[in-house]
């Protein structure tokens, strides 16, 4: 079973930044779709943004309003998300998400981000 490692969260002021990062020992890595989920407490897990297997084609959840990047780097197995103008409402843990072609889905136990002055 894969186990896709996230980093990166912690406490953060709103109007900040934060740079979470997601590892995947996958031989099939660079051929694997990547995504990050969110979970608010209490709330079911939310979609936050996904890109392709080669890093050009990128996708966002309409929250996101252009303050978080998608990226990967194949060459490390690594995803990242780059979160600015964070709001409290960003508070949330952030998931991995690991989605080859063939084979089963899988995710990593996630990183809390909270957003607070």
């Amino acid at each position: 079973q894969v186990q896709p490692v996230e980093s990166g969260g912690g406490l953060v002021q709103p109007g900040g930044s934060l740079s979470l990062s997601c590892v995947v020992s996958a031989p099939t890595f660079s051929t694997s779709s990547m995504g990050w989920y969110r979970r608010v407490l209490g709330k079911d897990m939310e979609y936050v943004a996904r890109v392709g297997p080669r890093g050009s084609s990128t996708m966002y959840a309409d929250f996101v309003k252009d303050r978080f990047t998608i990226s990967r780097d194949n060459a490390q197995n690594m995803v990242f998300l780059q979160m600015n103008s964070l709001e409290p409402d960003d508070t949330a843990v952030y998931y991995c998400n690991f989605a080859p072609i063939r084979g089963t889905e899988s995710w990593g136990q996630g990183t809390q981000v909270t957003v607070s002055s």
